[in-house]
This record gives C-alpha cells, structure tokens and sequence, in this order.
C-alpha cells in the first residue's frame, strides 16, 4: 500500500477491524519512510448484472432507485423501513445468485410485487400503477381482477 502522505510503499499495518456488518475491513496503516499514520478499508465488490429497461436500454443495477420506488409505494403503509430494506437485500442477492450478465426489468419489478404482496397488499398495488403504467381506472380495474384471484406465485 503506496502512504497518501510521501508516497513510498514501505508501509506496515499496525491494527486490523472487522466493520460491525462483516463486510469491511479497516486496517490502519503506519509508512516505514515518514512515520504517517492512515486508514484503509477493504470491502468486497459484488458484480450484479445490467438491467434490460423495457425500451432495450441497459441500464447498472441502482439499489437506492429501488429502494426509493419501494418506499414510495409504502408511503403511509404500516411497512418498516427495515422491512423494506431487507427487500432490496433480498433482490439484490437474487440478482448475484442469478450468474446472468443482464436481467429484464419487468423479472425484477415480478419479483417485487410478489414480495410487496405478502408484505402490504396496497403498497403492491401502488408499487403496481407505475410499474405497469395505469393510465385509466379501468387499469386499476382489471389489476384488482387479476390480483384477488392471482396465486401467490405471480401476478
């Protein structure tokens, strides 16, 4: 590790930290040529796949445009911000486990509606009307149809 102070390499580490969620380490560093002291952190990077838009744009994986849709749909719900959370970790743990390079939007938006399901039903019904575009009330109609008699597979 190159000291941010001199620039030498002759650094040594003098403590080692594991971060409270077990994703990071912090080490501090001490330079052997001009006795600075710093800080580094290493974390494992995750490589998650594109997401395919429904107009054939690719587009990285956002876990905070997601978890902003979710909570918006949640709005007023009684639905924790940790339960919300934990969503988006499951998601995005769906979507490392998943191996593929790029996944389509509406698989990904599938899979949140079931979960949003089981969670608050009309936080799914919210998170549905963008998710699918409604534009009139017969939408919202043929949506509600669909969705008392769905199984709890898909909608």
């Amino acid at each position: 590790m190159r000291c941010p102070s001199c620039g030498d390499e002759t650094t040594r580490v003098i403590d080692t930290r594991v971060s409270r969620e077990g994703d990071e380490i912090r080490r501090r560093r001490t330079c052997e040529e001009c006795g600075r002291r710093f800080t580094t952190r290493e974390r494992c990077e995750l490589q998650l796949p594109k997401i395919i838009k429904a107009d054939k744009r690719r587009e990285e994986f956002d876990r905070s445009k997601l978890l902003k849709g979710i909570t918006l749909a949640c709005v007023k719900r009684p639905v924790s911000v940790d339960a919300t959370e934990r969503l988006v970790d499951r998601l995005e743990g769906w979507l490392h486990e998943t191996g593929q390079r790029e996944v389509d939007s509406r698989e990904i938006g599938d899979r949140v509606m079931r979960e949003l399901r089981v969670l608050d039903r009309m936080a799914a019904i919210r998170f549905a009307s963008v998710y699918q575009s409604f534009d009139t009330a017969d939408d919202y109609a043929a949506f509600m149809a669909s969705f008392d008699v769905s199984s709890e597979e898909g909608f």
